[in-house]
């Protein structure tokens, strides 16, 4: 029984660190950069530090790290004037994208500001 109890144990651990590694697949280069750009956007405080932090850990749950930076991609290219910027501000694929990401950021400022 005891041994059954153990395997038990390792297997949930093995599930959840694998879960862990699932949803905190942000590098933490990337993870610092949304909280720089989120801090300044609602200020340079201590509480804006810790709210920046929940929402990119809540973006970074939801999100898969791949979709994160095709949607900032897509943020990115937008802004360029002429045909190759309109291609990423009227394709579908660039549209579900950025929904994606709103999606995610919408939850993030529910659960964090």
């Amino acid at each position: 029984m005891r041994r059954v109890v153990g395997a038990v144990i390792v297997l949930g651990a093995m599930t959840a660190a694998s879960y862990a590694d699932d949803v905190n697949d942000f590098p933490t280069a990337a993870r610092a950069d949304y909280v720089f750009g989120c801090m300044k956007a609602n200020g340079e405080t201590r509480q804006a530090l810790d709210q920046c932090s929940c929402s990119v850990d809540v973006v970074a749950s939801l999100l898969p790290y791949d979709r994160y930076v095709t949607a900032e991609t897509v943020l990115s290219m937008a802004q360029v004037p002429g045909t190759l910027g309109g291609q990423f501000r009227s394709s579908e694929q660039a549209t579900a994208a950025l929904n994606e990401l709103r999606r995610a950021q919408a939850e993030a400022e529910v659960r964090c500001f």
